[in-house]
């Protein structure tokens, strides 16, 4: 099997904090009576805590070899992983704290007697506020664990969306500035003014870019942004109707990014003046 790309580890941390988020809420919301009852009830939430443990264990183990580790930040997003582990794995030592302060109706040794009943109900009553701090500090164990992985989570896609800006602006620093032809041609076809045309001229097909803002693009001007992927046309329609050319995202980003500079004006220079003593030696 490949390995998982960043922006799926990232999707399956959330699942897993999905996940601790749900036994959290299952360990406030229990309820039990103290003896076989507990038992039957708390179990299901430990085998759940060491299941959870197991899987928090394994995405560590995974995002440690993937190239995550490459990204700048990406040990504390491993230290806090690993932290989730030891709190999943804490909150699973107080599910079975609570199970070990359970107290249990076994017969006694040979030669004891059995507890009474008024013995075996003070025993309940001193269990329960034991019970119910060790199912306490499970659900704060649990309610760290979902939310260090949604930490990690969100560490990745903030790291793969400034991955995607450098690279981004490298390709825009890399591409050829626009002329300001390719400019006026790209700002008028963003306002959705512009199509492509075939006429025939002398028997023979001519293409050529129509602008309903008078903006005259040439069909090289069209051609030049077509292949650097900044315009594209509705090829669904035919040549001889015309169809529609839109500007691309790309297109839009280098539009909003490359402004061709100003040319600069050359005032006309006067011709001298003569000094009047000059002109009168003339």
């Amino acid at each position: 099997m490949p390995p998982l790309s960043p922006a799926e580890q990232a999707q399956q941390l959330r699942a897993l904090a999905r996940e601790f988020e749900a036994l959290h809420t299952s360990v406030l919301d229990i309820s039990y009576t103290p003896g076989t009852d507990a038992l039957h009830r708390i179990s299901p939430l430990l085998l759940r805590a060491q299941d959870l443990t197991a899987t928090a264990l394994f995405r560590l183990r995974a995002l440690d070899a993937s190239a995550y580790t490459a990204v700048a930040g990406s040990s504390a997003g491993l230290e806090c992983l690993s932290s989730v582990v030891v709190a999943s794995s804490q909150a699973g030592n107080d599910l079975a704290s609570a199970l070990y302060a359970n107290p249990y109706e076994g017969a006694p040794f040979a030669g004891y007697s059995a507890d009474d009943e008024s013995v075996r109900t003070t025993r309940r009553a001193e269990a329960i506020p034991k019970m119910t701090g060790h199912l306490v500090d499970a659900a704060r164990q649990l309610d760290l664990s979902a939310t260090g992985c949604h930490y990690v989570a969100t560490g990745i896609t903030r790291a793969l969306a400034a991955t995607r800006d450098e690279s981004a602006s490298a390709q825009r620093a890399a591409a050829p500035a626009l002329t300001s032809a390719q400019y006026d041609a790209l700002q008028a076809f963003a306002s959705g003014a512009g199509r492509l045309h075939e006429s025939s001229q002398r028997g023979l097909g001519v293409t050529r870019v129509a602008t309903s803002d008078g903006t005259r693009v040439s069909i090289a001007t069209f051609r030049a942004l077509a292949t650097r992927g900044l315009v594209d046309r509705d090829t669904s329609t035919s040549l001889a109707r015309g169809q529609k050319v839109t500007v691309t995202e790309q297109g839009q980003q280098v539009l909003a990014a490359q402004r061709p500079a100003a040319k600069a004006m050359t005032p006309a220079r006067a011709a001298p003046k003569l000094p009047a003593v000059q002109l009168a030696r003339r």
